[in-house]
């Protein structure tokens, strides 16, 4: 049986920081919000099997595009000189398509999920993603958090043994 390939999911960054409410708390502090949005994403994405990279604007900087791998699939990428987070993500969108790939985009940007939408790939609003995202965690934290059940009474080796067998273990512990 072959395997389904992961789908890609291309999120623009700093749309969903100034959409979902925890991270506007922190626009601020772009650095902290950035870390709490990349932190929500590789949870979700190892959750989910996705493929996933988010994109940040840095049109108006003198550097050149960075991009750093968190993991085979998780990636971050810092645009370039000159170049919108929504240019970078229609170019990827578009490749990522045309080599056969399940594309989903997160992006509240009317004009960008039109763009998208055209080359095939799918459209998420940035709040409908946070919805998903927070259900996904409840489902997370439910599948493996509430299984956790500690043992009501200790477990000693005492509760398993028979009358006779406690007696001579008995005597040999006071015998010393």
């Amino acid at each position: 049986m072959k395997k389904k390939p992961r789908e890609y999911y291309i999120i623009d960054g700093y749309n969903v920081i100034n959409s979902w409410p925890e991270l506007m708390k922190l626009r601020g502090d772009l650095s902290e919000a950035r870390d709490r949005l990349i932190h929500m994403l590789i949870e979700y994405g190892a959750y989910e099997k996705y493929n996933m990279t988010v994109v940040f604007d840095a049109l108006f900087t003198e550097d050149e595009e960075h991009i750093e791998v968190i993991n085979p699939h998780f990636d971050v990428v810092y645009t370039g000189r000159g170049e919108t987070a929504d240019s970078y993500i229609e170019r990827r969108a578009y490749d990522y398509v045309r080599r056969g790939s399940e594309v989903h985009v997160v992006t509240s940007d009317g004009a960008e999920q039109s763009m998208v939408l055209g080359a095939g790939a799918y459209r998420h609003p940035s709040r409908e993603f946070y919805r998903i995202i927070k259900r996904a965690k409840k489902e997370l934290q439910k599948g493996y958090l509430d299984k956790v059940k500690l043992p009501v009474s200790r477990n000693e080796i005492g509760n398993n043994l028979d009358a006779a067998t406690m007696a001579k273990l008995d005597a040999l512990r006071k015998k010393k």
